[in-house]
């Protein structure tokens, strides 16, 4: 915050820099001010980005929850039921770990592709916002 006084009038006031951003932002929203290309490419910038993680977390969570239901599946027929389930819950309980083993590797592989896929576009965005 900056105080400034005039020696002229002895008036003085304050400055603020993000009270400035705030009165730009409302004006905007009244359409006063012209919109601001940086922002918007920032924006802009910031969803690619988030959209590149996007796939791969919903599939990891996906087989996450399967694989954890799935072990517990196993779990569940390996400790409770009679002696007879024994064996089908360890293998149940193995698909289930594999499942979750799978997640992240997933995670890791569509996450590459997704930025493989729109690294065009942000290269293109950040060459204009460095200009």
């Amino acid at each position: 915050m900056n105080k400034e006084v005039n020696q002229e009038t002895g008036f003085t006031y304050t400055y603020s820099a993000k009270q400035q951003k705030e009165i730009e932002e409302i004006k905007r929203k009244y359409n006063l001010m012209p919109p601001d290309t940086t922002e918007a490419k920032m924006a802009q910038l910031r969803r690619l980005d988030q959209s590149a993680e996007r796939p791969g977390t919903i599939w990891a969570l996906v087989l996450g929850i399967v694989g954890t239901l799935v072990f517990g599946t196993g779990m569940s027929l390996a400790m409770v039921w009679t002696n007879q389930f024994l064996l089908l819950g360890i293998l149940v309980g193995v698909i289930g770990i594999v499942i979750l083993a799978l997640a992240y590797p997933v995670y890791k592989m569509l996450t590459k592709r997704q930025r493989e896929r729109i690294a065009p576009q942000i290269l293109a965005l950040t060459e204009e916002l460095l200009k």
